[in-house]
């Protein structure tokens, strides 16, 4: 389901650049389901999304995967699995140009362009999508992250007895 709202929600807003839900939602899982949970949800996301909109390219698939992947890989260390979204929000307005930073080495190798010129070009013609990234994540968070948070985990709670607990292994 989460990749679901994930997918549909991406779909939606493709007419607005950088403009989603994406970080706030993968913020939200990375709070209430396990690591393990997350990077297969973020690998199916990643596959669907690129099968879709005919993007099935290494080039393209390896950097979204990298940078999404960071979420959860951010909020399970230094964010020490915080609630707050301030912090949070601070994390995702940081995250929008990262995201967009993951991508320079794939594109620069891709074009054969691999000169500090091409680099900067890049950089310099991607910040104003970077900043609209940042603020998207940072708003959405801010505003939007503890309502889901509350309405998410409320409804997990219901449906406890239908998860099989992960045996741990000694």
């Amino acid at each position: 389901m989460c990749v679901t709202i994930l997918f549909v929600q991406e779909q939606l807003l493709t007419f607005l650049p950088n403009i989603q839900f994406t970080v706030l939602l993968l913020v939200l899982y990375a709070s209430l389901f396990t690591f393990r949970e997350n990077m297969a949800l973020i690998f199916v996301h990643v596959l669907l999304d690129n099968l879709y909109m005919g993007t099935f390219n290494p080039f393209y698939m390896t950097p979204m995967f990298i940078g999404w992947t960071l979420i959860p890989i951010a909020y399970h260390t230094f964010l020490k699995e915080t609630t707050s979204e301030v912090k949070l929000a601070i994390f995702g307005l940081g995250f929008g140009f990262v995201y967009g930073w993951v991508y320079i080495p794939f594109y620069m190798l891709q074009t054969g362009m691999t000169d500090s010129q091409a680099f900067y070009a890049y950089l310099i013609a991607d910040i104003p999508f970077e900043i609209i990234m940042a603020a998207s994540s940072f708003f959405t968070i801010l505003w939007l992250y503890k309502p889901l948070y509350a309405i998410l985990s409320k409804e997990m709670e219901k449906y406890e007895h239908f998860v099989i607990p992960v045996r741990k292994h000694h």
